[in-house]
């Protein structure tokens, strides 16, 4: 199993930890301590050595940050992860605070005096956050100082760092050879008058060069620096040992390999103009260089506009991960009723189905399997102490990915285990017109994520429901299943253009009760301009052939446009995956699929 179910931290370790990090903050005359989620690469999974907040705290979710006080501890979270934070951390140590309603800055100048001192690590924050810090609290007389990484001084069994080889990501899948991908981006260098750009973010990396990696898990990206010239050529900064002699091979001579411990080295040598980004990279980066320039990591717009190799992979990776799923939905749909399946058994059965594909490389996150009032919780995570026995007439959903050498799943759906509630029935429905609004969705070209997010909200808005995360996210291939910059949301100002991929999830959540979310990806894609019209229009292409379960369609509620897209929906998911399944499989398949 990629997947495991140990728990990993626990409420009662948090206070007897926090009081340590206190006496060494009076130690060293601090008055706090930031401690974020993450670690020098800004990823989203981190390595076990540096998941320090979820060590610190008990909290486990992939975002977030703890700002450590004398006094008081906050651990600020967005909407996801509301419910797991009270359940996961001693709220007699901890004080769960919502952000970004209420800012880190905000919440220190109203918890500390004239003349506090703050301590960071400066490997683990960007300029952007720092700077940002720093003007709220010098307001105040609150200063910030850099230190060590003081969790790590009371981290007892620190786990190593991790020593996986790093692979070569073949042509065929990348569909573009890493030196023609340096020689465009050293383009960009060289317009903008930069000697060369540092390289922070793990998958910009694997990007660049063609190469991925198992240093964390889910996303298959080596941990790794890089300085990239405006000759193209670049310095990599990587533990020899992850090297093998074939990838050195595939790097080629235009690549020097460094280890990470030369990198600061190398940073104060660089001369002239260096790019860097001052959202991702760590301020001790910009602080090790000469003349800074603030500029965004040119990889991550690059990136995220797939070539037509990169698509063709990533379709043909979710048609077999559609089988995969419809697998595992008939087979839940034959066993749940029984009532003896539990949330853990959901996840390790659908792993497998994934397995059998014999294509699997890993899970692209942390399966969700959340049955009744577990599914409220966005980012739910079974372990061997939550895991609930799914009861008749209990929502369940599953929220889960796969990994495979051509592309990257991300899929979500909910379905009814018995017989819904009207109430269950009336919310799913309004959901998956949301999913359907941005599903059916064609807009002029130059438009944001922020632009298009309320056509996922109108619904829900019309019976005042809302849900507190944004519609949909950036996904890459073989990489990252959150990737930026391309964003469904009310705050990303990123224009979407062909080529990126995105999710499409609205959903609902009761809290005690159940939760819903239904996500299929899509692609944005060139969309015909209608009689008349005179503007370029984008749409979207959705790659997810997943069903819907028809039995929490209220059909009376739907238009009939989007009666039509649902049914035009499972005659494409019949014509396109049911030639590739059989037996009782293929049966369930045409009868989930009926029209409605």
């Amino acid at each position: 199993m990629f997947q495991t179910f140990t728990v990993t931290s626990s409420p009662e370790t948090g206070a007897p930890r926090l009081a340590k990090l206190r006496d060494v903050l009076r130690a060293k005359s601090l008055s706090g301590f930031l401690v974020p989620r993450a670690d020098a690469h800004q990823g989203e999974n981190v390595a076990a050595c540096d998941e320090r907040l979820s060590w610190l705290t008990g909290f486990t979710g992939s975002a977030g940050s703890c700002a450590v006080l004398l006094d008081i501890a906050g651990v600020f979270i967005d909407g996801r992860y509301r419910l797991q934070v009270r359940k996961q951390v001693d709220l007699a140590a901890y004080t769960p605070i919502d952000w970004p309603e209420t800012s880190v800055e905000n919440w220190l100048v109203k918890n500390l005096s004239e003349g506090s001192i703050v301590g960071y690590d400066p490997m683990l924050h960007g300029f952007d956050e720092i700077d940002k810090l720093t003007s709220a609290l010098q307001a105040a007389g609150i200063s910030l100082q850099q230190t060590p990484n003081l969790v790590d001084t009371i981290w007892d069994n620190r786990p190593l760092p991790p020593q996986e080889k790093i692979i070569a990501y073949p042509i065929e899948f990348a569909g573009e050879t890493s030196e023609s991908k340096r020689k465009k981006i050293a383009k960009i260098l060289v317009e903008k008058e930069l000697g060369a750009t540092v390289l922070t973010l793990p998958d910009s990396i694997a990007w660049l060069l063609n190469i991925r990696g198992n240093d964390v898990s889910n996303t298959p990206a080596p941990l790794c620096f890089a300085i990239l010239k405006a000759d193209a050529t670049l310095k990599l900064f990587v533990d020899p040992a992850k090297i093998s002699d074939d990838v050195i091979t595939h790097l080629g001579p235009d690549i020097q390999r460094h280890r990470p411990k030369d990198f600061g080295q190398n940073l104060r040598e660089l001369m002239g103009k260096i790019g860097v980004d001052r959202k991702s990279a760590p301020i001790w980066v910009s602080e090790h260089l000469q003349e800074p320039v603030w500029a965004k990591d040119p990889c991550i717009l690059p990136k995220s506009r797939k070539n037509p190799t990169e698509l063709a992979g990533t379709r043909a990776a979710h048609l077999r991960d559609a089988v995969a799923m419809a697998e595992f939905l008939c087979w839940l749909d034959k066993t749940a009723p029984k009532g003896s399946l539990t949330e853990i058994d959901v996840v390790e059965k659908l792993e497998n189905f994934r397995r059998n594909t014999n294509a699997l490389t890993d899970i692209s996150f942390e399966t969700i399997s959340g049955s009744g009032p577990n599914g409220a919780i966005v980012h739910y995570r079974v372990d061997e102490n939550s895991n609930r026995q799914i009861m008749p007439n209990d929502l369940l959903l599953v929220d889960s990915g796969g990994q495979y050498l051509d592309g990257t799943t991300d899929i979500t759906r909910t379905v009814i285990i018995g017989t819904p509630t009207e109430d269950m029935a009336r919310c799913f429905t309004l959901v998956l017109k949301g999913m359907i609004g941005i599903s059916m969705l064609r807009w002029p070209a130059g438009r944001a994520g922020r632009d298009i997010d309320a056509f996922a909200r109108v619904a829900l808005w019309q019976q005042g429901l809302d849900y507190d995360h944004g519609t949909g996210h950036g996904v890459g291939t073989y990489l990252g299943v959150h990737e930026g910059p391309q964003g469904i949301s009310k705050i990303n100002d990123i224009p979407l253009e062909p080529g990126m991929i995105l999710s499409n999830e609205p959903g609902y959540y009761r809290e005690g009760a159940w939760g819903i979310r239904i996500e299929n990806l899509v692609v944005v894609d060139a969309a015909s301009v209608p009689v008349g019209g005179d503007r370029e229009m984008l749409g979207f292409e959705t790659i997810t052939w997943v069903p819907i379960d028809r039995r929490l369609i209220v059909a009376d509620l739907l238009t009939t446009p989007e009666r039509d897209w649902i049914n035009d929906y499972h005659a494409e998911i019949v014509h396109k995956i049911g030639p590739l399944i059989k037996g009782e499989t293929a049966e369930w398949l045409h009868q989930v699929c009926a029209t409605i």
